[in-house]
């Protein structure tokens, strides 16, 4: 193994270990991946958690300065395709490969940055702020799945706007889902209050269902675009969305006053019960598809 060669593995083992010991529902759907497909979106996860962690988790005197360099890092990474950071490193090197550029880029810190001194969103800075926090990591997500395993030399694969609809419709539904799940850490231990003209202590389940209907649409938009995925990124983003509709459902249940109180989550016998069912399924479908292109030639 060459040096460099070294050094890339190393950075992309480091991503994986963050996406691991954040999150259990995104690690079980990016398991279900081929291995390049799996690399690159451990590497986009392991870039937004660490810009999570400046916002949510060090909010240092100069967390905004934190901030600021690891966009920077990021930038210069895009270009020379090399960074001493780790993750970055890693995030670089997929963002090249599978056409994520300053598009996804720029939107997603600003909304990062947001969160270092808006402390109540209206609609509009609200929508703003989901976009940058989710949207364009959907779309990111998207690129990866559609060109990760190009060769090199050839150009990367463009999607359609149907398919970028549904990557954003998916990321704001996981966000809304995130900021009901988080409402009592994000009011009392952040100050912040995200969903517009939503009172955390004054919660009412006129509200948790407003904010539920909106994820719902934008599951549908999502599922729609499904159908444009390469099947083992499909169905790695089945599962993942299986796992979301089963919180959705444990939110609905859930009154208003205990959501302040504590985070919904899915059990891990739960978890693995959903998402069986959505390989199962995934792989009859796949040998239906086979069947009928044996039959059809």
């Amino acid at each position: 193994m060459t040096a460099r060669r070294r050094y890339d593995t190393t950075a992309a083992r480091a991503s994986r270990a963050v996406l691991r010991t954040y999150s259990t529902s995104f690690g079980i759907g990016t398991r279900l991946l081929p291995p390049r497909s799996r690399a690159d979106i451990e590497a986009v996860y392991a870039l937004v958690r660490l810009a999570d962690e400046v916002v949510d988790t060090y909010r240092g005197p100069d967390a905004d300065d934190e901030l600021d360099e690891l966009e920077a890092q990021t930038a210069r990474a895009l270009v020379t395709g090399y960074s001493t950071n780790v993750v970055v490193h890693a995030f670089a090197r997929a963002a090249r490969r599978t056409g994520i550029g300053h598009d996804e880029i720029d939107p997603f810190f600003a909304s990062m940055r947001a969160d270092l001194s808006v402390r109540e969103h209206d609609r509009a800075s609200y929508d703003t702020y989901v976009y940058g926090s989710a949207e364009v990591v959907g779309v990111m997500c998207l690129k990866v799945f559609l060109s990760a395993d190009r060769r090199p030399g050839d150009p990367v694969v463009q999607p359609s706007p149907q398919a970028v609809a549904g990557a954003r419709a998916l990321g704001a539904a996981f966000q809304k889902v995130n900021f009901l799940r988080d409402l009592g850490a994000d009011h009392g231990d952040l100050g912040r209050s995200y969903l517009p003209g939503v009172d955390a202590g004054r919660l009412t389940d006129g509200d948790v269902h407003a904010v539920l209907d909106e994820v719902r649409d934008d599951l549908a938009t999502a599922r729609a675009a499904l159908p444009l995925l390469p099947p083992r990124a499909r169905c790695a983003v089945e599962a993942t969305t299986a796992l979301y509709d089963r919180l959705l459902r444990d939110l609905a249940a859930t009154p208003p006053e205990d959501l302040t109180q504590r985070r919904v989550r899915v059990p891990g016998p739960v978890k693995a019960v959903v998402v069986g069912r959505v390989v199962a399924g995934a792989l009859v479908r796949e040998g239906t598809q086979r069947v009928r292109r044996v039959v059809g030639a």
